[in-house]
């Protein structure tokens, strides 16, 4: 049987519905084997995003067959320390790479002295890089940017965080974008089902992973609409390497 894997959830030290045993039980409902997690960047103030790094990585230390943890930097604290956290995050903790968000974080993610020095860090340490992809901030995370980084690094891997939300626009950019860069792969959380479908029969099933943005959206509600929307469009086994076999082989499992 093919594993569950969800590749966008959040934990965070504030507790709350983004408390560690929350994500669990949210998990066993859905029938969610794996998730890969990081922070919720709504809970931190500066350099406190330290704890909640370390947050995620003692989460991992106590399920690691259930958690695939996954760092974060914030170029806005400073580029130091944003630099400091790809450090401890792919060295000290060991995970499967950083991730960047322009739009809570506020700044453009190819921006020259903000994004690209951090960006390019993630990049030389052979670890993945995620974006945030979306209109809440359309010009600091629009995949125009993305795709810079991603042609500089052809050999990182980059999700595509939301693959531009609900805004149909982005959608279809970021598949455009995602066509011109083979090292790209779409995140389908807070997004809708005709935008899945279509970046999977543009890109092919192997570029699309399943995300619930838990816990800004409910899994077991996120994987039902995914299995009703792509029943009797693709393949089974193309199922099988959105819902979480494309996450086994990006990451090794």
């Amino acid at each position: 049987m093919s594993l569950m894997i969800d590749a966008d959830t959040h934990i965070a030290p504030t507790g709350g519905e983004f408390a560690l045993e929350k994500h669990l039980a949210r998990m066993e409902r859905a029938g969610i084997d794996k998730t890969l997690v990081w922070l919720n960047p709504h809970t931190y103030k500066g350099e406190g995003i330290e704890g909640h790094n370390k947050y995620i990585y003692d989460a991992v230390q106590r399920y690691p067959d259930k958690l695939l943890g996954f760092g974060w930097a914030d170029p806005t604290v400073s580029v130091a320390h944003a630099l400091k956290m790809v450090r401890v995050c792919t060295e000290a903790y060991g995970f499967y790479g950083v991730k960047m968000n322009g739009a809570q974080n506020n700044y453009r993610i190819d921006d020259p002295e903000l994004g690209w020095p951090v960006a390019e860090a993630v990049a030389r340490t052979g670890k993945m890089l995620a974006f945030h992809i979306g209109p809440d901030a359309y010009e600091n995370t629009h995949p125009l940017r993305a795709e810079k980084i991603a042609q500089r690094y052809p050999e990182t891997p980059i999700l595509m965080v939301h693959m531009g939300m609900t805004n149909w626009d982005m959608n279809r950019a970021v598949v455009e974008v995602a066509g011109r860069c083979p090292n790209m792969y779409l995140v389908g959380s807070a997004t809708d089902d005709r935008a899945i479908l279509y970046a999977i029969k543009m890109l092919g099933a192997e570029r699309v992973l399943f995300g619930s943005d838990a816990p800004f959206r409910r899994p077991h509600v996120i994987r039902a609409m995914y299995e009703a929307a792509l029943d009797g469009e693709v393949t089974e086994a193309e199922i099988a390497l959105v819902m979480g076999g494309n996450v086994v082989r990006l990451f090794g499992l």
